[in-house]
């Protein structure tokens, strides 16, 4: 089934460079919040961690690790079952992704993921019950199966260094940061001593969710206003911080909607309250104001735009770019693959549109895989160094116990020093390529 495009020559080809998958397993972890989480009108209590192993022939293998967010992935799916029932529905995509892969020959994962996609979204689309649903949903269940076949890849090819991996693949990546800022994350519900505490750490670019929904009325209204009141709140309190990491002296802000603003006057209204408290020349970033299905050109508005759930493939990057003006993008290797994230790239560098790695309240392990990425990318106008988000520190309850089912929980790249991971042993000792013993043991427990 993957494979069905392909010819008889063609399969002899494969056959003679490939190795062929034998084996594949699929465990999940249920990690608890340590409060809801809150974004897109919605929380999340929990998140699941789908664990997979994919074994060669010749004994070779990869183990990939994932984060399930139905709620970031598609809202209305998420709302229209119980959090347990959408995410079950989405680990059963991740088994039948497996189960396809299970006898075929693997060349490499871009090509992997080209064959596997249209097939298992329209699967994903018959579990779900909806024909509308977002292609981030089959992403973000392909994300382990994706990372171990990169692992699997390595092996195969008998490196561990990312560049040897990936370079063909993307060459342009190719930027070493020594530094990268830590992005934290600002919910709803994120209280204003919880503000301070992460700006005394050193944090200098806040990731605000906005897009409320202040009493679950769905008044979007009521929503600009809360926005409106929230973000001034929070310049308020930064405005007394200073940097030596921003053009202006002072942390920054990076807002993120996730599609809740519905017409452009909206979003305008906004942007004047916004610009009333001072806030507005702060704003480095505002992500996916609008609905994905609404094809809203961004190019009028005063602050650069990202695009994140609209984009899926190349041709999502070019159209977002070159049709409707928007100027970032952000990359998620831990929530839409690394092989699209390569592709995504190489796009809007060939365009000149900066990128950034954003989070999905991944554990250590992951990080690893955001970290290579980020550390790889040219720094974002208005920063002096690289930045990567990471939040998975303020929201799992049992943050310490998955730092130690990192591979080396002792890496210094793993901990902030005044808001920033320092990157001066990430190069030599990241172990992405490596399978985490400890993850891997969840695979065999009966």
């Amino acid at each position: 089934m993957l494979n069905k495009k392909r010819s008889v020559r063609d399969w002899e080809r494969v056959k003679s460079m490939c190795c062929k998958i034998e084996d594949v397993a699929l465990a999940v972890q249920r990690e608890p919040l340590r409060k809801p989480l809150g974004f897109k009108g919605g929380f999340l209590k929990e998140l699941w961690q789908p664990v997979c192993r994919i074994r060669a022939a010749d004994g070779t293998y990869g183990v990939g690790i994932g984060v399930q967010s139905v709620l970031w992935a598609d809202a209305g799916t998420f709302g229209a079952h119980t959090p347990t029932g959408s995410n079950a529905m989405m680990l059963a995509v991740t088994e039948y992704a497996l189960q396809m892969l299970k006898g075929t020959f693997f060349e490499d994962p871009i090509q992997t993921q080209h064959e596997l996609f249209e097939t298992l979204h329209e699967y994903a689309q018959r579990v779900t019950n909806n024909r509308n649903l977002s292609k981030t949903f089959t992403l973000n269940s392909l994300v382990p199966v994706d990372l171990a076949l990169w692992q699997l890849w390595a092996a195969q090819n008998g490196s561990k260094r990312f560049e040897d991996i990936t370079q063909n693949f993307c060459p342009r990546m190719n930027f070493h940061q020594e530094k990268l800022g830590l992005i934290p994350l600002i919910s709803y519900n994120t209280s204003e001593a919880e503000l301070r505490k992460l700006l005394d750490a050193g944090a200098f670019l806040l990731k605000i969710k906005i897009g409320s929904n202040p009493g679950e009325r769905n008044n979007l209204d009521e929503m600009c206003v809360w926005d409106i009141e929230r973000v001034t709140r929070i310049h308020a309190i930064a405005s007394e911080y200073h940097t030596p990491y921003t053009e202006c002296g002072h942390p920054v802000y990076y807002l993120d909607a996730n599609g809740r603003y519905d017409t452009p006057e909206r979003l305008e209204r906004f942007l004047a309250g916004a610009a009333l408290s001072g806030a507005l020349d702060r704003i480095v970033l505002l992500e996916e104001p609008f609905p994905v299905e609404a094809d809203i050109p961004v190019h009028q508005f005063p602050v650069r735009i990202a695009a994140d759930e609209r984009i899926h493939c190349t041709d999502d990057a070019v159209r977002c770019i070159d049709k409707l003006g928007y100027t970032a993008i952000a990359l998620k290797p831990i929530a839409k693959t690394l092989s699209a994230t390569l592709e995504i790239y190489h796009q809007a560098q060939q365009r000149g549109v900066p990128c950034f790695c954003a989070d999905l309240t991944v554990p250590p392990v992951m990080l690893d895989w955001n970290m290579n990425v980020a550390a790889r990318i040219k720094t974002l106008p208005g920063l002096h160094i690289g930045v990567v988000e990471s939040n998975g520190a303020q929201n799992y309850t049992q943050w310490e116990r998955l730092v130690q089912m990192h591979p080396t929980p002792d890496a210094a790249w793993l901990r902030t020093e005044k808001g920033v991971f320092c990157l001066r042993q990430f190069y030599e000792r990241c172990t992405a390529f490596c399978p985490a013993d400890q993850y891997e043991a969840l695979l065999d427990e009966k």
